[in-house]
């Protein structure tokens, strides 16, 4: 992840797990219940079902693994996500939906916050 501010909504993966190994920088996780900073050398494991959220809010570039098990094509995901935002509602969603990438309504909660509201002033 660059220096600019970015990351993830809260989500989850209905039939893998996803797994993060911090190879320099910070990276600042959601882990469903609350928000850590993880930096070089930390493991990070979310298990399928596991909400999770993750973003750069240090201002440096971070560089991390990112392992998902049972492997999964997860290429023409990373490739197309810059697509997203012109896609209609239904192309997303099917969008979504084939690459595992579920984001629930959380009405309560340390998951209405987020990487984006951690980057701000105080």
């Amino acid at each position: 992840m660059g220096p600019a501010i970015g990351g993830t909504r809260p989500h989850f993966h209905k039939t893998m797990s996803e797994a993060f190994y911090v190879l320099s920088g910070e990276i600042h996780v959601f882990d469903g219940e609350q928000w850590m900073d993880s930096a070089k050398g930390d493991y990070l494991y979310i298990p399928p079902g596991g909400m999770h959220s993750f973003g750069n809010i240090s201002g440096e570039p971070a560089e991390f693994l990112m392992l998902f098990a049972p492997g999964a094509a997860r290429e023409e995901y990373f490739s197309k996500l810059g697509e997203i935002g012109s896609m209609s509602d239904e192309e997303r969603r099917r969008f979504l939906i084939r690459h595992d990438r579920w984001f629930p309504e959380m009405p309560e909660g340390p998951g209405r916050d987020s990487w984006e509201r951690r980057s701000g002033p105080p």
